[in-house]
């Protein structure tokens, strides 16, 4: 299969076109005034100056995509596809001009989807007031509770419960809607209304509300729209015509007041609906939109699930996808903005929408309306409308690469690169834009865009919380760059945290990250600039790594090369096996760990004993094999940390020698170069030579724990005495030099002797610290090398004097009764805490002193 990362960036509609209009209104003017060409000119002009941010935000991070390819969608070619794709859905009978209830965000002045509307709780006000029984003089009325008192002047209707014996008895006739100059609207039944919440009764109000325009159409009640496109109330609201509809609330609940409509006024919690865009509240409302059908869509998408032919890791995001896509509601695909796609529809004639031509453009279109018997002079008017951003979105993976040409084409891009292997995106736009893919891509092409979904999760603030203007916490990745570099801060943002779990940017981790960086560096310095100092031209020509090392050249290396190298190669299979399973941070950890805690702290350290002649090194082979050793694990790290790192694992890699360019051009990137295992053929390892060395490194961690236990200066050599058993004491033997480069031991006084010789009871007999590292392994360190008695002794002393101060300073204030009966407890629970750990350490001190010979 062949593989192409897609680049580009969708024109997101409502979002530029809000900032287009903001800076249309600082210059005292709007979009209707300077007319929709001015005003598209301005939005291209926008797109050109701001577009590219994005763009220098993923190159900065070094992502890895063809940019010659690199996509927008409202290119020539992107927008030929949106066309044809909405022209075939209309003629496959899945899009269809319809007057739904739809949410209308009043600042933006267009509808949008139920996926681009976000509830929020906000304290806002439960307003109770009679809704008067018309014939009744006022003397009868029925309680009914609103959030929303504006909305009273499109009521078309009172609800109460069938079986509710308070209201039974008025079902049927008619009430009396506040303000409204006597209209009168029936009282109906039905089992919708809970009797036991509120009042019992509800207010219907089908044009504004969506339960109330099911019931609506249930009953066959008038839908009465009380607003205009900019939230102000229309001539349906009488006397309040003109007014914004929150200043309509105020003045319509005074009148009511003063009218003696008015019960009572209660504070009440509730789930706002704001545009997620815009964050004005949401106005339900009726209007003629365009919609796409997706039951037959969505059963699709789920069914690619289901069947395995699209994965979505991590896993536990299926249920949500399962979920949505079996309570999918048709898709309000019409936007009522400038900055878009014009939807390809014109209508006929000079106004009127009820005929309509569905067309590829307006020559087809006047064609279309010649051969449905109109003139070839009629009038065509192009739809006002664009459409949804996610609609020509939806058609990323297969507009991107040709489509709807090359079809047949089996050389086509098209066909070379769709379907795409994996898809990774936030866990946010599972819906937005991944659910739509699926479907789009199953409907017009045949096929599941990608196999796999891989759902990252959110960048938030260090604390957790949503990154927010507003808070002011918000990180721009460029500022981040230019700080701790893209390495660490690609670094970060991958390791730590499993698929689909939020990552919290903290600085302290960039830091750390950096660091790491810093260490590959001294490390790669360490290589190139000491270690091949010794090597000749025919020696670095052949260090160059082209290959996995052979079983072969394994074998004829001493043990601590046998272990790194077989370390190196269990991560590679590690590392191999995370990524092919979607674990990147994993995977990532992995890498660090082992170049941090293995190669840099123990090998690197081990090198030099074979390396330089003060360190015991100096033979020729021995050197040549720690070179051999040091270029191939370094080399075979950086092709493994590249995808994470590609900045300084690039650089890093062009000072190591290289084999000559092969097929894969690898003598010239790192990029291009293979991966350390290329197929499922195991890299050479033995698990035997891990045992041994760890042995060692057991051996080498508790005489550094002595040292530090018994405060031995750092740059003191000491004498030790290492007992083990068999092939054990064999490989301690062979790495002795090592052990004294490591533990700081003095090399002429370091002896290895074979348990339960008499070498080792002499050992065991001397005045000595014993170190019982594992079974077969002990060491013996003598206590006079360890510490000098009368220099230790002085310490000890004035370190008793100070402690034994302190425990007569706190021991005289908790026996004062002033301090026990006056200070809170907590205070003097704290004080004996404090007391007891300073006898403790002076009992600690005089033990140490008693021991001194």
């Amino acid at each position: 299969m062949c593989m192409h990362p897609k680049t580009g960036t969708d024109h997101a509609g409502i979002a530029t076109q809000l900032q287009v209009e903001k800076a249309l209104i600082a210059e005292g003017t709007s979009r209707e005034e300077v007319g929709r060409e001015e005003f598209l000119r301005r939005t291209w002009e926008y797109k050109e100056e701001q577009g590219g941010h994005i763009t220098r935000q993923l190159r900065s991070l070094g992502a890895s995509a063809d940019w010659s390819r690199e996509r927008f969608t409202m290119d020539p070619d992107n927008c030929e596809a949106v066309v044809e794709a909405f022209v075939r859905l209309h003629e496959k009978g899945l899009v269809y001009r319809g007057e739904y209830m739809v949410n209308w965000a009043p600042l933006l002045k267009t509808a949008v989807s139920d996926l681009e509307v976000e509830y929020s709780e906000e304290e806002g006000k439960l307003y109770y007031f009679k809704y008067v029984v018309d014939g009744t003089d006022g003397e009868e009325f029925l309680p009914v509770a609103t959030t929303r008192p504006e909305t009273i002047m499109g009521d078309t209707a009172v609800c109460v419960h069938p079986e509710d014996e308070r209201y039974k008895h008025l079902v049927g006739k008619e009430a009396i809607v506040p303000m409204s100059g006597g209209r009168t609207i029936p009282i109906i039944a039905d089992e919708y209304v809970d009797m036991e919440f509120g009042t019992g009764a509800l207010k219907i109000t089908p044009g504004h509300d969506p339960n109330d325009y099911a019931i609506g159409k249930k009953f066959d009640l008038p839908i009465v729209n009380i607003m205009n496109k900019d939230g102000s109330m229309n001539g349906n609201a009488g006397d309040y015509d003109g007014l914004d509809r929150f200043e309509c609330r105020e003045k319509l609940w005074s009148d009511m007041e003063a009218d003696g409509l008015v019960i009572k006024v209660e504070p009440h919690t509730q789930r706002v609906p704001r545009s997620q865009r815009g964050g004005e509240v949401i106005e339900p409302l009726v209007s003629s939109q365009w919609f796409v059908k997706t039951e037959g869509m969505g059963a699709k998408a789920l069914k690619a699930v289901e069947d395995g032919d699209i994965k979505i890791v991590p896993e536990r995001f299926k249920k949500t996808w399962d979920n949505w896509l079996t309570d999918i509601h048709d898709w309000c695909v019409s936007r009522q903005l400038w900055w878009g796609h014009r939807i390809p529809v014109w209508y006929v004639g000079e106004s009127g929408e009820s005929e309509y031509i569905v067309a590829r453009n307006e020559h087809d279109a006047r064609a279309k309306a010649v051969e449905m018997g109109h003139a070839e002079d009629i009038i065509l008017r192009q739809e006002e409308d664009v459409l949804d951003t996610w609609f020509s979105s939806g058609l990323w993976p297969f507009a991107t690469v040709g489509w709807p040409h090359g079809e047949d084409d089996p050389n086509s891009d098209l066909n070379r690169f769709y379907p795409g292997t994996c898809l990774e995106t936030g866990y946010d736009i599972l819906f937005f834009w991944v659910a739509r893919m699926a479907m789009m891509g199953l409907e017009l092409t045949g096929k599941a865009p990608f196999d796999v979904v891989y759902l990252h999760g959110l960048v938030r603030a260090a604390d957790g919380s949503k990154m927010s203007k507003t808070k002011g916490n918000v990180i721009d990745p460029l500022d981040t760059v230019a700080q701790y570099g893209a390495d660490s801060l690609r670094y970060s943002l991958v390791t730590g945290v499993t698929p689909g779990q939020d990552i919290p940017l903290n600085m302290d981790k960039l830091e750390a990250n950096r660091n790491f960086a810093n260490k590959l560096w001294n490390a790669c310095k360490f290589v190139t600039d000491n270690a091949l100092k010794g090597a000749d031209e025919a020696e670095l020509a052949a260090l160059g790594v082209s290959g996995p090392m052979t079983q072969k050249e394994f074998d004829k290396l001493s043990l601590p090369e046998r272990y790194i190298v077989s370390k190196c190669h269990e991560l590679v299979a590690s590392v191999t096996n995370d990524i092919e399973n979607y674990q990147l941070g994993m995977a990532g950890s992995k890498i660090y760990e082992f170049l941090w805690d293995q190669f840099a702290d123990w090998y690197i350290e081990i090198s030099k004993t074979r390396l330089y002649e003060g360190a015991g090194g100096g033979g020729v082979e021995e050197a040549k094999a720690s070179r051999r050793v040091l270029v191939y694990i370094l080399d075979t790290s950086l092709r493994l940390l590249h995808p994470y790192m590609p900045y300084v694992t690039e650089q890093l890699w062009h000072h190591l020698p290289r084999s000559s360019k092969g097929e894969d051009a690898a003598a010239h990137s790192l990029m291009l170069a293979d991966w350390p295992q290329m197929d499922e053929t195991p890299l050479v390892s033995s698990a035997e030579d891990i045992g041994a060395f760890e042995s060692f490194q057991s051996l080498t961690r508790s005489i550094r724990n002595a040292r530090a236990e018994y405060n031995v200066e750092p740059g003191k050599k000491i004498s030790a005495t290492v007992v083990a058993k068999g092939s054990i004491k064999d490989v301690i033997a062979a790495e002795a030099k090592s052990l004294v480069a490591l533990a700081k031991l003095d090399p002429d006084q370091v002896f290895v002797y074979e348990a339960g010789s008499d070498e080792a009871k002499e050992a065991a007999a001397v005045d000595s610290v014993q170190l019982v590292v594992q079974d077969g392994v002990e060491a013996y360190l003598p206590l006079s090398g360890l510490i000098d008695p009368e220099k230790e002794r002085k310490r000890l002393e004035k370190q008793s004097e100070k402690v034994n101060k302190e425990i007569g300073k706190l021991a005289g204030r908790l026996k004062s009764k002033g301090f026990v009966d006056k200070a809170p407890p907590a205070v003097v629970d704290k004080a004996k805490a404090e007391l007891a750990e300073l006898e403790d350490q002076a009992s600690k001190i005089q033990a140490s002193l008693e021991a001194l010979p």
